[in-house]
């Protein structure tokens, strides 16, 4: 019986004074509101430019790898061989990545 009243003292303590320190999210004022949103618009469109690009590649080389019988050897034989008019350009800081044996095209950090 003891042991019951001291595990129901027990719970009721922990129920009472809870059992960590409660986490607050970080204030935002008005003020802050403007910045946190163009940078989240920016880190948007780099999402988005970034899928829309490496989509757009891959859909090329493997048509190249279709009609050709290999993938090419860099993505500027894309343009040579007019696959593509231009090479797009990666978002700010990033860089497209390409792996001929695979013939997979990725944008990564610089």
């Amino acid at each position: 019986m003891r042991i019951i009243r001291g595990l129901t003292l027990l719970a009721g303590t922990v129920v009472i004074f809870g059992c960590g320190q409660e986490k607050t999210a970080p204030a935002t004022t008005p003020a802050s509101a403007p910045s946190g949103y163009a940078g989240a618009l920016i880190k948007g469109q780099q999402v988005a430019v970034k899928g829309i690009d490496t989509a757009s590649l891959n859909q090329n080389v493997q048509l190249f790898n279709a009609q050709e019988g290999r993938y090419p050897k860099d993505l500027n034989e894309l343009v040579t061989q007019h696959y593509l008019a231009a090479l797009p350009q990666p978002p700010a800081g990033m860089k497209v990545s390409y792996d001929p044996v695979a013939g997979k095209v990725s944008v990564v950090p610089q």
